[in-house]
């Protein structure tokens, strides 16, 4: 099956990614534009996780703040070289973050920051509410409810408001493989009349 450039297009809209990335993965799932976006995934995760051990010594501070001026935040967007850290497309992810954390308020950046007390006192209220399920089924349901709390609370692993099929660390991995370079979110703080 010939891939047309109108897909290629397409999908390099929905992903960011290059031309050859997006041609690649079309014809490695014969056309399938939603498989070629989950190859383009595993191959981003992939991208990501070879970088991880990499130094980030540059970034950018970017600042959102809500139209009715009682909300916004801050994120500072890490990356390896200044290069990178001047290019618009990196800076406009940064803001993107930050109105993202604006509207969702996010408690943490990573699950590495939730604190041991937070996450026994949601699994304690989840057991609670589990007691009266069938125990064979009590386990998964706890399990369940305490995603469910980490990806309400865990900025990286939030729905991405302007694109909910993508998660923030989907954006972050997108723009490594996109820019060849670490990246990752070192500061989050959001401040509100809201608080």
């Amino acid at each position: 099956m010939a891939i047309t450039t109108d897909e290629i297009k397409a999908l390099r809209e929905r992903t960011g990614l290059s031309v050859m990335d997006c041609k690649n993965a079309l014809e490695a799932t014969g056309g399938d534009m939603e498989k070629a976006i989950i190859v383009l995934r595993k191959k981003s995760s992939a991208a990501a996780a070879k970088k991880s051990e990499r130094t980030l010594g540059a970034g950018v501070v970017q600042a959102y703040v809500h139209s009715s001026m009682d909300v916004g935040a801050l994120v500072l967007l890490s990356c390896e070289t200044d290069f990178v850290a001047k290019n618009e497309e990196f800076i406009a992810l940064a803001r993107d973050i930050a109105m993202h954390a604006t509207a969702t308020n996010p408690q943490y950046v990573s699950r590495n920051e939730v604190k041991e007390e937070d996450t026994k006192k949601a699994r304690e209220l989840f057991e609670e509410e589990a007691k009266d399920k069938p125990e064979d089924k009590r386990a998964a349901i706890i399990e369940g409810k305490m995603n469910s709390f980490l990806k309400e609370q865990v900025l990286l692993e939030q729905s991405y408001i302007k694109n909910p099929e993508n998660t923030i660390n989907d954006l972050i991995e997108q723009a490594t493989q996109k820019f060849g370079e670490r990246i990752e979110v070192s500061s989050c703080v959001r401040v509100g009349l809201d608080r």
